[in-house]
């Protein structure tokens, strides 16, 4: 196995407004996708073979503050997504916080209510 992660998705109830949040945190344009559900989905933009993921809106798909955290990569330094958090309409939960040789980690909620982690090495 090459990497424990593949894809994935985080839960959304409003399609629109999560992809405008991720959307502006990041500065990127999340990629609407057919999902073979037939729910709304968003996807992260990858290169071909690159590990990526989604959000997406459907019946299953609940937010939650609870069970396994996400955690995006921010690049040389999350304080540049970090810092763009409340301003998109989601609240920074645990600031940049150094975890030794593995980096930095912080938490934030997400416009949908999702509890989500930034990492970076810098």
């Amino acid at each position: 196995m090459a990497n424990a992660l593949n894809w994935f998705e985080i839960p959304a109830t409003d399609i629109d407004r999560a992809k405008k949040f991720y959307n502006r945190i990041f500065e990127i344009e999340l990629i609407p996708i057919e999902a073979s559900s037939g729910f709304p989905m968003v996807m992260f933009p990858a290169e071909r073979g690159d590990i990526s993921g989604a959000v997406i809106q459907g019946e299953g798909y609940k937010p939650s503050v609870e069970g396994s955290i996400v955690y995006l990569n921010c690049g040389d330094d999350l304080n540049t997504v970090l810092n763009r958090i409340e301003a998109a309409g989601g609240r920074v939960v645990m600031s940049k916080t150094d975890i030794s040789e593995n980096g930095f980690v912080a938490y934030f909620m997400d416009s949908e209510g999702n509890k989500v982690g930034l990492h970076s090495m810098g």
